[in-house]
């Protein structure tokens, strides 16, 4: 039984980072040309109705995306505000796409929630990651 439990100990934490992979990789194909992700990948871990709260910096005359993703798409919903809690996006309102794209007109501190979808997800990892157009294309 130990010799049982040791392997399992052993291969849980191989199985939690190959997840985790799967869910970078997955998120890092919103980012196709000419976007470019920033390759910050902010992380929560959520359950029910929590709210998790990510915040970042969007500097003017950039053409940003903001993914959010899940094992499967449809299961995270995210807004975005801006540091005094205007809603800038509501993903609810675009049937919970998994990215937005939009012009910075001049620089903003933003606030990102994003929570699960819970008529698909009661828990899950949430990802959030963000890039911008390339001016080389």
């Amino acid at each position: 039984m130990f010799l049982g439990i040791t392997m399992m100990l052993a291969f849980f934490p191989v199985s939690l980072s190959s997840q985790q992979d799967e869910l970078t990789a997955r998120c890092a194909g919103c980012f196709m040309s000419p976007y470019i992700t920033t390759g910050q990948a902010m992380k929560a871990f959520l359950t029910g109705d929590e709210v998790a709260e990510f915040h970042t910096s969007l500097y003017a005359g950039n053409i940003y995306r903001i993914a959010a993703c899940s094992q499967e798409a449809g299961n995270i919903i995210f807004s975005v505000y801006d540091k005094n809690r205007r809603l800038l996006f509501d993903s609810k309102k675009t049937v919970n796409a998994e990215y937005w794209d939009f012009k910075v007109e001049g620089s903003l501190e933003c606030i990102i929630e994003a929570r699960l979808n819970e008529q698909k997800l009661h828990s899950g990892v949430v990802l959030v990651m963000i890039g911008f157009k390339s001016l080389l294309n």
